[in-house]
């Protein structure tokens, strides 16, 4: 069932490239590799450019290590993103797609930050599913490994629909035992969308100018660049058309509807002949 489903980061390579290439950037750190989709993208662009990707993921899928030990503009560090991130230097561009959590990609997005005002460089960072499902929802791989007080009542089992912020067990989009879902979507501290609003808050507080694009599309991609770097200009004219586009949010409803009701139809025939549905 999930093929039917687009769902890669690289569906956007064409955003993301455009935007590294207008920004100059040669040094990239991926967070989260699983399948190594965009990491074979943003491994060709580094060695068009002459630059190097760096991919953090403790358990990417299998063959991810080998492919990467054998590229010499590829460094894979097999660790949590909030332990690999701080070690990083001169990075020109972020491109975070790993654990869907408030937590997790609040932390990311505050060490990128860090980093990038120490080391003089404007932040130019690029984050998925920054639309439904996990933009008011916490998505977990590993809960267990997060701080308690950050990790909201969850489920293994439990799917979600478009039409309300529950959970419902055996039904909906799920992950089928390889993800939880917070058990309601809403509310503090929950969500990707709603982490990059409470940073780019305490961002503001700074006075420091960051400028932020929402495209629509494949579960939502997020970018967040320095109004004020150089290249900010032409990085804004490739994404604007795309911010907030409706026509564009109005085909992700419409595919994302037709996929959850493929699944009531898989798991109502699976009901019926006793079996269980994949979503």
């Amino acid at each position: 069932m999930s093929n039917l489903l687009i769902h890669s980061m690289s569906e956007f390579s064409d955003l993301i490239l455009g935007s590294m290439h207008a920004a100059g950037t040669r040094s990239i750190v991926e967070v989260g590799a699983e399948f190594g989709g965009m990491s074979h993208q943003l491994a060709a662009y580094a060695e068009a450019t002459g630059g190097s990707l760096t991919s953090i993921d403790p358990a990417p899928k299998a063959g991810f290590a080998e492919w990467a030990a054998g590229n010499v503009h590829v460094t894979h560090v097999a660790d949590t993103s909030h332990r690999a991130m701080p070690g990083m230097t001169d990075v020109d561009a972020w491109v975070i797609d790993g654990d869907h959590n408030y937590y997790t990609v609040l932390g990311e997005l505050r060490i990128a930050d860090e980093l990038s005002r120490r080391d003089g460089k404007p932040l130019l960072a690029f984050l998925h599913d920054v639309s439904w499902p996990c933009a008011r929802r916490d998505m977990y791989y590993a809960p267990e490994t997060l701080p308690p007080e950050w990790v909201h009542p969850h489920s293994w089992d439990g799917g979600v629909k478009l039409e309300d912020g529950g959970i419902h067990a055996g039904r909906g989009m799920r992950g089928m035992g390889q993800f939880a879902w917070a058990e309601k979507a809403g509310g503090p501290r929950n969500g990707v969308l709603t982490a990059v609003e409470d940073f780019l808050e305490e961002v503001r507080s700074d006075a420091r100018p960051l400028a932020w694009v929402h495209v629509p599309a494949v579960l939502g991609l997020g970018v967040i660049f320095d109004a004020s770097a150089p290249w900010a200009a032409d990085v804004a004219a490739l994404l604007h058309p795309w911010h907030d586009n409706q026509l564009v949010a109005t085909l992700e409803l419409n595919r994302l509807r037709n996929y959850l009701t493929v699944i009531e139809w898989q798991d109502r025939e699976a009901s019926r002949i006793g079996g269980r549905a994949a979503a």
